[in-house]
């Protein structure tokens, strides 16, 4: 597994990550959430081995990262913020580069090679210089970069930073599909992407770890959770008669888009007798759905604290 215990790193009096522990079992997808410069890189880049903590230790499958740098690092594909690479190396160039940098065979890195460049849509471009190519697919061959050893841990930092919304779903889907038999961290500040991959999540604000928890029980601690939301004609007078419905705590109007939102009082269920009143008032609705909570709600919730705090 991939284990932090009480990570620091210092640049002189500023201290950017902060007694940082959480862990990582295999066939687990934790995402590292957290708004900018709370910290994240700099963890990630002290378990990589790219940085050394001031405190405290990491280990990747049980090899200590300052220690054992070179067995940690075999065991591990890291794709570093902002997808470094050689910019004048072609495609092939630096993935070959890559291979025999890990010590691969020809027999293994002409079959890792040609899956990963299958599975990430790099064919296209495999002759063109790095420099010249886009910043998706900069990703996409860094990504490739990470994965061409088929390491058991992975550590990627913003994977789908500068990707079009189909590439993010097949970036997606390729995590999903390792998941299975890899340890996966991912740092990234996209919610819905910790809804796609990642069964835990921690949030990490001013380089301290201020949540870890699955999304659903993250989304529990939402105002949303549990309220229900419509869209109908005559809102205000919904709003009214929804206010008396019992266990509703209090009813609002979103001034964007008229949306109606039942809020209920102390963590009572009140999907059901929404939906009689709304049958037997005979109210008109285009759509109604139970919240389950808000992510984005929580985090904003969970790193505005610690900022008031500071």
């Amino acid at each position: 597994m991939i284990e932090a215990q009480q990570l620091v790193k210092r640049y002189g009096d500023f201290t950017a990550v902060d007694g940082v522990s959480f862990s990582v079992k295999p066939g687990e997808v934790l995402g590292f959430l957290g708004p900018n410069g709370a910290g994240k890189s700099t963890t990630m880049k002290m378990i990589a081995g790219f940085l050394s903590p001031s405190a405290g230790t990491a280990k990747v499958c049980g090899f200590d990262v300052q220690e054992q740098a070179i067995e940690a690092k075999r065991v591990l594909g890291y794709l570093p913020e902002g997808a470094p690479s050689y910019g004048e190396m072609t495609v092939r160039g630096f993935l070959r580069f890559v291979a025999d940098v890990r010590g691969m065979g020809e027999a293994q890195t002409r079959v890792r090679k040609d899956e990963v460049i299958g599975r990430l849509g790099l064919q296209r471009v495999l002759e063109q210089p790095i420099e010249t190519l886009s910043k998706g697919f900069k990703r996409r061959v860094g990504l490739a970069q990470a994965i061409l050893h088929d390491p058991p841990v992975l550590i990627l930092d913003e994977p789908t930073d500068g990707l079009d919304p189909n590439q993010k779903h097949e970036v997606r889907s390729l995590i999903q599909s390792m998941a299975r038999d890899k340890i996966i961290l991912i740092s990234t500040h996209i919610l819905e992407e910790v809804h796609a991959v990642c069964q835990r999540a921690v949030i990490i604000a001013r380089g301290q770890v201020l949540a870890d928890a699955t999304p659903a029980e993250l989304e529990a601690r939402s105002r949303y959770h549990g309220a229900v939301s419509m869209s109908a004609p005559n809102a205000v007078a919904v709003k009214e008669g929804l206010a008396r419905v019992e266990g509703v705590a209090s009813v609002e109007i979103d001034p964007q888009d008229g949306r109606i939102t039942a809020f209920p009082r102390g963590g009572q269920s009140i999907w059901e007798r929404i939906n009689s009143f709304v049958r037997d008032q005979q109210v008109v609705v285009s759509e109604i759905q139970l919240e389950r909570g808000r992510l984005d709600e929580v985090f904003r919730q969970i790193t505005m604290a610690q900022e008031v705090k500071a």
